[in-house]
């Protein structure tokens, strides 16, 4: 489940990646139009082409989606979802029903049925629905007589017929949940400033399902008497005529402005520094544009589904800060309210209002509101090990590509896959801190002098199945490359330009050395410190991946061994990187096999980035979870580039010491 939640966030930023343009072209068209799109042509070409992509936001969610579910991203699964949602929006609009319901008149219809069209619920059950279909009969034969509906044909009308079913379960579902948030909303409308934070964080909460709607005209217009926008919007008129009081009207609007001009976009910084270094300039971009978009305009649909399926503990967090956010601005009656959404154009076009009570004041609750979500953000992220945009495993491609030749781990991949026996040989591709971890058909077809020859530090075949290739610590790159390889169909034969290149691909990080430079060495915990060839793993103890000791733990409290900067940490928490001064990298790794426990048994007390000085507590280990698990705790410290190694001296191998005890030291050349 969690991998389908991972995938379907990564197929959502396809479309979502499109809407802070859509964000800001409306946003301008109300702020040069001063609140109203429509006062000439420039406002409205702006504003409609705007809303012609957020007035679809169901639609391209449903298309995205059904692409970037479908098993090899086809543009018929695209289709597929196209005609999955056209289905329920036409057989559930108002006018179908009427004629369903025997009505006389459109406006019989339940109100519900008015909400149906372009809801992200519907979009996403489609695009789900025909990405299913999709992988299901997109390879079926059919009898000759009903042939040409074979295949990829047959998937629009299996998506098609999947969806009317759903569609009459609609039918009924849905006016019961719309009618039953309504009324729940219409409970909490007497609750003063208590009702506000209610309603802010269900608002939140239920955008994912589009249902937000139902809540949302209770208290924003004249379902239940509020009308909180229309009588704020009526300015001294609705004051004389007593429609507005000043100090509550916008009372259940004001609350947004501090989450979406200052909450969101901290919570957008706070995703962008988790992300992995290798993906934080792609995760820098789209948290930009979002944030901008949500700043600006308080359209926040970019940021929030970025993280709303792959990380959905942060999402209600988000709906808890948006909760108290309203809560507190309602208690101490700071108001201001919006035509088009809680952005700073409508933030500045409400200090026009007389209806707003202490605007400015909503400023400083955004700045603090800022903190909150920054600092949650952070704590939730790292805590909980989510899977915010830049943290997930893999590339993070929409789209499956070839391995660019050009590319240096590309080119390794390409080789070693070639050496494994490409397509025809090699079946499943996994990778932990160090080597490639491969299943393929017959490890004894494996061309293990071909993979040699490209420089790696090694090859370990564990039985007729499975092979290992030590690589190093940028082995998920070269994991990567080849996923995309064999997802492409095993293609194989040179790229162009790599016959100018050298003919071995090598793993080389450009790290600035002092030479003659020393660094200490210490004890990462309380224990028995052992040369790397006694450690019970004939990867690191043949010192494949360099030179180094162990540890042997007696508790799990885990000190650095080495001062300097952590430059990278593994997903799974159980091994990370550092970097010396004097340009030694030096790799932590936390027990034998444990990438396999997906780092439950770990809690860090450090992040990527972070300068670390001898004596700093990096990790806690349960040790006693290692030995259930039935993994050894054996503390590994590796020098990955020996090449700039001059000399080792561990002067406490085989003595037992304590944690952070100096036990040798190394020399740059």
């Amino acid at each position: 489940m969690k991998e389908y939640m991972q995938r379907m966030g990564r197929s959502l930023m396809l479309p979502v990646a499109v809407l802070p343009a859509a964000a800001i072209l409306m946003g301008i068209a109300n702020w040069v139009g001063n609140g109203d799109p429509n006062v000439n042509v420039f406002t409205i070409f702006m504003f409609n082409a705007g809303d012609a992509i957020l007035g679809h936001l169901a639609l391209l969610f449903a298309v995205g989606l059904a692409l970037g579910m479908s098993k090899d991203k086809d543009g018929s699964a695209a289709l597929a979802g196209l005609v999955a949602y056209l289905i329920p929006e036409k057989l559930l609009a108002p006018a179908s029903v009427q004629m369903i319901q025997g009505l006389d008149d459109v406006s019989e219809v339940a109100a519900a049925f008015s909400k149906i069209q372009n809801n992200v619920l519907i979009g996403i059950i489609a695009g789900l629905v025909a990405a299913a279909m999709y992988n299901r009969f997109s390879n079926v034969k059919l009898p000759m007589a009903l042939s040409f509906f074979s295949g990829k044909r047959l998937v629009p009308i299996m998506a098609a017929a999947s969806m009317v079913v759903i569609s009459a379960g609609l039918y009924f579902i849905w006016p019961v949940i719309f009618n039953g948030l309504v009324a729940f909303g219409e409970a909490i409308s007497g609750l003063g400033f208590i009702g506000a934070g209610l309603y802010g964080f269900f608002n939140r909460l239920l955008i994912p399902t589009g249902l937000h709607h139902a809540l949302n005209s209770v208290f924003w217009f004249d379902v239940a008497g509020i009308n909180d926008i229309g009588n704020f919007l009526g300015g001294q008129k609705a004051i004389e005529e007593g429609l507005a009081i000043v100090g509550k009207t916008g009372m259940y609007q004001a609350g947004f402005f501090p989450v979406m001009m200052f909450g969101l976009p901290a919570g957008a910084l706070a995703i962008y520094q988790s992300a992995r270094p290798e993906k934080k300039k792609a995760t820098a971009s789209l948290m930009m544009a979002a944030a901008f978009a949500s700043f600006f305009t308080g359209v926040t649909e970019p940021l929030e589904f970025s993280f709303m399926f792959v990380a959905w503990p942060l999402y209600v967090l988000h709906a808890v800060f948006t909760g108290l956010s309203l809560a507190v601005a309602a208690f101490f009656q700071w108001t201001a309210g919006f035509a088009f959404s809680a952005g700073f154009v409508d933030y500045f076009l409400s200090l026009k209002n007389p209806v707003a009570n202490s605007p400015l004041m909503l400023i400083v609750e955004g700045i603090f509101l800022a903190a909150v979500y920054y600092f949650g953000f952070r704590f939730a992220i790292k805590k909980f090990n989510l899977m915010t945009p830049g943290r997930e495993e893999g590339d993070g491609e929409e789209t499956p590509d070839v391995a660019d030749g050009d590319n240096k781990f590309a080119s390794l991949a390409r080789k070693i896959y070639e050496g494994l026996g490409a397509q025809g040989n090699v079946t499943s591709i996994d990778n932990c801190t160090t080597r490639l971890r491969l299943t393929v058909k017959d490890t004894g077809t494996v061309d293990q002098s071909k993979i040699k020859a490209t420089g790696v530090p090694g090859v370990k075949v564990i039985d007729d199945k499975n092979i290992q290739v030590i690589v190093g610590t940028e082995v998920q790159f070269v994991a990567d490359e080849m996923t995309k390889l064999h997802n492409s169909g095993g293609i194989t034969g040179a790229p162009a330009g790599e016959a100018t290149k050298k003919p071995e691909a090598q793993l080389e990080t450009p790290a600035a050395t002092v030479a003659g430079g020393t660094t200490d060495l210490y004890a990462v915990a309380d224990g028995k410190v052992v040369p790397i060839s006694e450690v019970s793993d004939d990867v690191f103890s043949a010192k494949m991946m360099g030179d180094g000791y162990a540890v042997l733990p007696t508790n799990g409290e885990v000190f650095t061994p080495v001062a300097g900067k952590i430059t990278n940490i593994f997903p799974t928490k159980h091994a990370m990187g550092i970097l010396t001064d004097s340009g030694i990298e030096v790799l932590l790794h936390m027990g034998l096999d444990t990438v396999e426990l997906k780092g439950e048994p770990f809690t860090l007390h450090v992040t990527e980035g972070q300068t670390v000085n001898a004596g700093d507590k990096i990790a806690t280990i349960d040790l006693s979870a290692l030995e259930k698990a039935g993994k050894k705790s054996d503390l590994i410290v590796v020098f990955t580039n020996q090449d700039v190694v001059s000399s080792y001296d561990l002067t406490k191998s085989g003595q037992a010491v304590k944690a952070n005890e100096t036990i040798g030291k190394t020399v740059v050349k």
